[in-house]
């Protein structure tokens, strides 16, 4: 198995609490991303103010039904997600048997939130 390129988690951590440049943050970004480590490349790619990578994240993840990674994907957009994008979360959810994901989705498309 080859030696994976994205930062341990102390060198995470240290790398976010310095100032990096955005390109920088990019490519550690799209590193995690590469092994489909997409929870750890949300804070990259909101460094890097990566909007359009964001927004290609953030569709994937509705796509998917991950509740979790729509709602932070979201959040580094700053915005909520849409009553719409709850629908198919729940909808994709549930095709996958995510039904916790499913039910919060619903939940807060319930709510209004969005």
């Amino acid at each position: 198995m080859a030696k994976s390129v994205v930062p341990n988690p102390l060198e995470r951590r240290i790398l976010l609490e310095k100032q990096l440049e955005p390109a920088h943050a990019l490519r550690i970004a799209e590193a995690y991303l590469a092994e489909e480590r997409v929870v750890e490349a949300l804070a990259f790619l909101r460094r890097a103010d990566a909007r359009e990578r964001l927004a290609a994240v953030l569709a994937d993840a509705v796509a998917a039904g991950d509740y979790f990674v729509v709602r932070e994907a979201c959040s580094a957009l700053g915005r909520s997600p849409a009553g719409v994008e709850w629908q198919a979360v729940a909808e994709a959810a549930s095709a996958a048997g995510k039904l916790r994901y499913a039910e919060q989705a619903r939940r807060q498309q319930g709510r209004g939130e969005g």
